[in-house]
């Protein structure tokens, strides 16, 4: 009898230790893929920091503004004046849904400023603060 409550212990903590380790696996895997997704390393903290600063992730901004990417510059103000002009208050529109309009272009416009300069590594800023001294 003891033989066996041994065995269905032994089998039990087999079972919850490999689902465990699974269950590790696919959360390495999810934080790594969302990473990836952000951009990781500097341009990571920059996408975080402009959806901060704002308010609004960048795909909220490009759903509010209908466009698919940050660089259709042209549809992003085409849309921005359209959305805009019918939202009006005086056409009886909606101050809420403006200031959502003017988050999502101030969002469009921060990603577009970040990707036009490039990040400075660590290494960088360090001989930059070197050079000062």
């Amino acid at each position: 009898m003891a033989k066996h409550l041994v065995q269905i212990i032994i089998m039990g903590t087999q079972v919850v230790v490999k689902a465990f380790t699974r269950a590790l696996r696919q959360e390495i895997a999810a934080s790594q893929a969302a990473a990836h997704k952000t951009g990781g390393g500097a341009r990571g903290t920059q996408h975080v920091a402009a959806n901060y600063k704002t308010g609004i992730s960048l795909e909220e901004a490009l759903q509010i503004l209908n466009v698919e990417r940050v660089d259709e510059v042209e549809a992003i103000e085409r849309n921005y004046k359209h959305l805009m002009e019918v939202n009006d208050r005086s056409k009886g529109g909606s101050f809420y849904i403006q200031s959502k309009i003017v988050r999502a272009k101030e969002r469009i416009d921060e990603e577009l400023k970040t990707m036009k300069t490039p990040p400075q590594n660590s290494n960088s800023r360090q001989q930059n603060a070197s050079k000062k001294l």
